[in-house]
């Protein structure tokens, strides 16, 4: 099942659309997406989210071997404690990001359904002699989305947390302090139930008063809180400076796991090549891009579009990933279907390229130059 096209039961709902691309098995509304957007932003509103793939990892020593191999901090990881891990190439681009959390006896990793199906392949190569079992369950267990803030309680299902945009500790920042994030202004959640008990599980929630959502909805909101996400912002050159994503998903002070150097090395010397930022397309033409639309700056290609969606007060907006050194204050015109479109940048990832916390300079300057090129080098040449 994993590996076929996916049709959630709640799609046979009266009104529903089927979502595309990353959400493609799953409503995009059900007839009213902005009423459903404004639900999600009361905090009234239940979202399908079971196109999302799941690994269980069990074992004794399931939670110190995730942590020698991942980004996250996991040793000692207290039960129903929601954490976040990328697993990086030995160049530091971003290979998988899944949502992590424990109930004591399993870790579930929630990621997309296709990555579930690599990220299993590759856990089971590298567990070696250790004891742990890896599996693919996403045919046993589905994802719910609720607009909550706090970790699952024993007495719920196993419950996982987006803490964004917190900056965890031994995490930093490349964009706003939290305080001043856009994210704060999104709760979310998402609940692990049999895969059986989906339309169950969500008729309960109907029943008090929720109102069923689609991902139009969640990707709106995902999108004003600059949120990434690797079905979306991540290519085969991205590295996590780039989307802001230290803040949750990557310990830098814990011991050596692949792709570590790269972390380091761009968090000590800055400048990563391309930064985060977001979009506010004009709307007049009622025009959207599509993802991977080309960004110019004059007549120059800086980068590209990789999520849009209208928001319910905002109009259209997206997310793009461009070239850092471009500059700030910058206007977009973006390739559309039907002709292109100008839009308006807010900086997400400073354009300077430092984190909240980089270290200060020392040394020569000659010493400084000499490690940019290493870690150019080491990045196959890219920076």
């Amino acid at each position: 099942m994993s590996e076929q096209k996916y049709s959630s039961p709640l799609l046979s709902r009266h009104g529903a659309v089927a979502a595309a691309g990353p959400d493609a098995g799953v409503a995009w509304h059900y007839g009213d997406p902005t009423a459903e957007q404004r639900a999600l932003v009361r905090g009234a509103a239940v979202v399908d989210q079971s196109h999302l793939g799941v690994v269980s990892v069990t074992g004794p020593e399931r939670l110190e071997w995730l942590h020698s191999i991942t980004s996250a901090q996991l040793e000692g990881l207290e039960p129903r404690s929601s954490r976040e891990l990328l697993v990086l190439s030995p160049q530091g681009h971003i290979e998988h990001a899944a949502g992590v959390v424990d109930d004591g006896k399993t870790t579930w990793l929630i990621t997309s359904r296709p990555k579930a199906v690599e990220l299993n392949a590759w856990l089971n190569r590298m567990k070696f002699m250790k004891q742990v079992d890896i599996a693919d369950v996403t045919d046993q267990w589905a994802a719910i989305g609720e607009p909550i803030s706090h970790e699952g309680k024993d007495s719920e299902p196993v419950t996982w947390l987006d803490r964004w945009p917190e900056v965890l500790e031994g995490g930093t920042r490349y964009a706003a302090d939290s305080s001043e994030h856009p994210g704060t202004q999104r709760p979310w959640r998402l609940v692990l139930v049999p895969r059986e008990d989906l339309a169950a599980q969500v008729a309960r929630r109907e029943a008090g008063g929720w109102k069923l959502a689609g991902t139009w909805a969640t990707e709106a909101l995902r999108i004003e809180a600059w949120r990434p996400r690797i079905e979306n912002e991540v290519d085969h050159k991205s590295i996590a400076h780039e989307l802001d994503w230290l803040r949750t998903a990557v310990h830098l002070h814990k011991g050596c796991y692949r792709g570590q150097e790269t972390i380091a090395r761009v968090h000590n010397l800055g400048r990563p090549p391309r930064r985060l930022v977001m979009i506010y397309l004009d709307g007049s033409g009622h025009l959207l891009p599509e993802r991977g639309a080309n960004i110019y700056v004059g007549e120059k290609v800086v980068g590209q579009v990789t999520s849009v969606a209208r928001h319910h007060e905002l109009g259209p907006i997206a997310l793009g990933v461009i070239k850092r050194s471009t500059p700030t204050d910058a206007e977009f015109v973006v390739d559309c279907d039907g002709g292109a479109i100008s839009g308006g940048q807010e900086v997400v990832v400073a354009g300077e390229g430092v984190s909240a916390d980089r270290p200060g300079a020392r040394g020569e300057t000659s010493r400084a130059a000499r490690g940019a090129v290493n870690l150019s080098n080491a990045m196959g040449g890219y920076l």
